[in-house]
């Protein structure tokens, strides 16, 4: 048996907007993601897929019914998301002058009040009865205050992909920046009895990427300027260290930050440089921007000490792996392997994809986490892990091989927290709709009912055991990609 420390914590991972409508007066219509799914054009070319969220599993009506579940699985520990939109759907007062470098956000008690003025009570009142029934179910509540979807009154996709960037552009938007410290105060004054720790925020990664790179995620605004994603991520890593600032001011729990993580892997020995280009690009800026202080700016490096030490806990969200080669200018990843592979296929490795066509690839995990734990020491959580596979034939084996990996890093050394799958129930998964089906728990989309997958079964039985017992260690291999012979 493979057995966890007694204080390693196994939950679940879901977002507001993915989960929270689908049963009565459940709707937020308030926000960016939401007038972006529903838009007409975006429908008409296939930039969305044409579902709704309103349609989805119903989280916000029918919470006592997610947690049951998640009791009765055994799970101790939940990454939740607030909505900004539901607490401020209406604009807040503009602040002054704001410069593009901003260093200082001013919380105090007669700011928080005058915010309290014009926040939706009922939605407030509505989450703590969520997060209550949490603690009063023993369920370890982190809370995340940002995955994706912001107020229509700071981002107005459709007039961004249109070119318009009068406003309002989100993101590339230093008014944002300063609305999100103050919203991330405003929740830690409301909430911070019933939270045990904050993330300020999943995968802004993603959001510049898909949002001002790869345009044909159907990510918003759907916008292509390589300058704007950078304008993005610049504006995440402030909007981060002022919200942590914003959070302490109120409370003294711990405070991350989780970010989308691929495996960099070369293609061949030729290509090994380019994972170092790699990972410091995609993910070492970042950090060392939130905990050294260090911005890149011009190809140069700059210290600011308004950004150093910004950081308690690193959340790990891992997928797949991603294979590169080495180009003059940096590198490519090649179709074939990772997460750019076809939808049900075999990889180029000879190894099972999902119903997304993402390949089976546990080792990153390993990877991942490791060279996180070796380069900056702070505890870690696996906030995000899990697989699109609506039948569940491939997710019994994600999920032991990848706890597994879990289980080589801790033994390794590296100081993890938790495991949180993704996610209890399938959701609706943005621009791509209600297809792909990530929840150890079947949703009935007509019904809101829920139908536990043998995934939640395995799951179970690790909870339990808190570890990976010897009955079901054959899971920790490559599923077979052909029946077997008799």
């Amino acid at each position: 048996m493979f057995r966890f420390p007694l204080n390693f914590k196994f939950g679940w991972s879901q977002a507001g907007f993915q989960s929270e409508m689908g049963t009565l007066e459940s709707e937020d219509p308030n926000s960016d993601w939401y007038v972006w799914v529903h838009d007409n054009e975006n429908i008409a070319s296939g930039l969305v897929s044409g579902d709704f969220p309103e349609n989805g599993p119903g989280y916000w009506g029918n919470y006592r019914l997610f947690h049951e579940n998640a009791n009765k699985i055994g799970l101790n520990a939940a990454r939740i998301g607030i909505e900004f939109s539901r607490i401020f759907p209406k604009p807040l007062p503009k602040p002054h002058e704001l410069n593009d470098t901003i260093t200082y956000v001013d919380i105090n008690e007669n700011a928080l009040r005058i915010m309290d003025e014009y926040a939706n009570k009922n939605a407030l009142n509505h989450y703590r009865e969520i997060f209550k029934d949490l603690k009063d179910r023993g369920i370890y509540l982190i809370l995340n205050l940002y995955h994706w979807s912001l107020p229509i009154w700071l981002h107005d996709p459709i007039k961004v992909r249109k070119g318009d960037l009068s406003g309002p552009i989100g993101w590339l938007d230093n008014r944002t920046v300063y609305e999100f410290a103050r919203f991330s105060a405003y929740i830690a004054w409301k909430l911070d009895d019933l939270v045990d720790e904050y993330s300020t925020m999943n995968e802004p990664n993603v959001v510049a990427g898909a949002g001002y790179a790869n345009i044909k995620s159907g990510f918003p605004p759907g916008y292509l300027n390589f300058n704007l994603a950078k304008k993005a991520i610049y504006n995440f890593i402030q909007a981060h260290a002022r919200a942590y600032d914003a959070i302490k001011y109120v409370s003294k729990k711990q405070v991350g930050i989780i970010y989308a993580n691929t495996s960099f892997y070369p293609l061949t020995e030729k290509d090994e440089d380019a994972v170092e280009i790699a990972e410091n690009r995609e993910r070492w800026n970042f950090f060392d921007a939130i905990i050294k202080g260090e911005i890149i700016s011009n190809n140069e490096k700059i210290i600011r000490e308004d950004l150093r030490n910004k950081l308690d806990w690193i959340g790990i969200n891992y997928y797949s792996r991603t294979v590169i080669k080495r180009t003059e200018d940096g590198y490519i990843a090649i179709p074939g392997y990772g997460h750019i592979c076809e939808r049900n296929s075999i990889s180029l490795a000879g190894l099972p994809c999902s119903d997304f066509g993402w390949e089976f690839f546990p080792e990153g995990l390993y990877d991942v986490t490791m060279k996180y734990w070796k380069r900056y020491g702070l505890p870690l959580y696996i906030t995000e892990n899990g697989i699109a596979d609506d039948a569940d034939y491939i997710r019994p084996y994600y999920l032991v091989s990848h706890i597994y990996q879990v289980y080589r890093a801790l033994n390794n050394g590296a100081k993890i927290n938790g495991y949180f799958h993704w996610s209890l129930t399938d959701n609706y998964e943005w621009a791509s709709g209600f297809w792909p089906r990530f929840g150890l728990l079947k949703v009935d989309y007509s019904t809101k009912k829920l139908y536990w997958r043998p995934s939640a079964y395995i799951y179970k039985e690790i909870v339990k055991n808190h570890g990976i017992i010897d009955e079901i260690i054959h899971l920790n291999s490559i599923p077979p990609t052909k029946p077997l012979r008799k």
